[in-house]
């Protein structure tokens, strides 16, 4: 009897033992799983709407005007405003309507560059070919080469200035958009018209006949239209702008006539000028 209580006696405090050793290497409890709080989802920036254009000229568009149709059937709608201010006859002969309000912003930009494709032109081109006279001195600008731009010269002379600009005004939103699409958003129309306009004011006009000449062409192969390639001998006045060179082509007086007729637009279109 003694002997089985000790036995007994001996398991339990071997059990005591090991329970002891076994709490005391027991890793400590993990602390409770900590809740990952989101942060608040933040609402994106509001979209920013496009800048509008820094305006120099504004254009103030007529009172009670109506609706316009959209660019791409406008050629219709052109085409009578412009009988209206020009008539059918002129319109039909010295116009080109198709895609009319693109071919304008396209040329006025062109202008200022150093090439103006003709294919781009709301007008016809001036009949004829660009004609020389040679000489002892070398080649030169025929008189009579003015001649070839007498009937627009005078069209354009013809024209009310302040009806034009009326039309201008009334047709403004399509040149405006058509001025974007072109690759300007942003951009104001009439800003650039007006740079234009001043540029083409700027042209010289020398005097005495203007020498030119043709670039050597290499090769087997020869232009079929070889006078629309010659250029001013004066490198001053190749260098100048595409619609420079158009009117010093046109000859002293011509340009002249169409820079008072340009003077009077801009007079009309532009914001005047504000003394400080």
């Amino acid at each position: 009897m003694n002997k089985r209580w000790l036995a007994l006696g001996t398991v339990l405090i071997l059990i005591a033992i090991g329970v002891f050793f076994w709490l005391r290497q027991a890793p400590p409890p993990l602390p409770p799983p900590v809740a990952v709080v989101s942060p608040p989802a933040v609402a994106p920036p509001p979209a920013m709407a496009p800048a509008a254009p820094a305006i120099s000229h504004p254009v103030q568009l007529p009172p009670g005007m109506t609706e316009l149709p959209p660019l791409a059937q406008s050629d219709d709608f052109v085409k009578e405003r412009f009988a209206e201010l020009l008539g059918a006859k002129a319109v039909k002969t010295q116009l080109l309507l198709e895609n009319f309000v693109r071919r304008v912003v396209a040329t006025v930009d062109n202008l200022a560059r150093p090439l103006a494709p003709p294919t781009k032109w709301p007008i016809r081109t001036a009949p004829g070919r660009f004609t020389i006279e040679t000489g002892t001195d070398g080649s030169v600008i025929a008189a009579a080469n003015a001649a070839r731009y007498a009937p627009f010269v005078a069209l354009v002379e013809a024209v009310d200035s302040g009806r034009a600009v009326a039309l201008y005004r009334r047709l403004y939103p399509l040149f405006q958009g058509a001025y974007e699409g072109l690759g300007y958003p942003g951009k104001y129309f009439n800003d650039r018209l007006v740079a234009v306009i001043d540029l083409l004011l700027d042209t010289p006009e020398p005097t005495g006949a203007l020498k030119v000449d043709l670039p050597e062409i290499r090769g087997p192969l020869k232009p079929t239209r070889p006078w629309v390639l010659y250029r001013f001998s004066d490198p001053a006045l190749e260098g100048l702008s595409s619609g420079q060179k158009i009117l010093l082509r046109a000859g002293r007086e011509n340009e002249q006539r169409l820079k008072s007729k340009l003077a009077e637009i801009r007079q009309l279109i532009a914001t005047p000028k504000t003394s400080r």
